[in-house]
């Protein structure tokens, strides 16, 4: 059964930082693509970055340069490094795979950006 933890977040002030972790359990976990996501009240779901199993990496515009995706395939866990936090970065985080399984979501973990 497909399952991921999501780990890491809090409160915490303008120009902050946060460091996010998913374990995932998830059969050949280095052939998958993951994607950290996330969803601010009242918006929709959104892609804030993405892994290849080999390290390739891309960003939302808004958080190039402030967030870093890493991923350790031994451990079967994704990374989200946050820096540089902004109010408009507050959201539930999830991590799944890109694209997204529809039944994968988990519980996601609650990053809010605050003074």
């Amino acid at each position: 059964q497909v399952q991921f933890v999501e780990s890491g977040g809090g409160l915490v002030q303008p120009g902050g930082s946060l460091r996010l972790s998913c374990a995932a359990s998830l059969g050949i976990f280095r052939i998958y693509v993951m994607g950290w996501y996330r969803q601010a009240p009242g918006k929709q779901r959104e892609l804030v970055a993405h892994i290849s199993g080999g390290g390739d990496t891309n960003y939302l515009d808004s958080v190039r340069g402030r967030f870093t995706i890493s991923r350790d395939n031994n451990k079967n866990t994704v990374y989200l490094e946050m820096n540089s936090l902004k109010p408009e970065d507050t959201a539930v985080y999830y991590c799944n795979t890109k694209p997204p399984r529809s039944n994968y979501w988990a519980q996601g973990t609650q990053v809010t950006v605050s003074s």
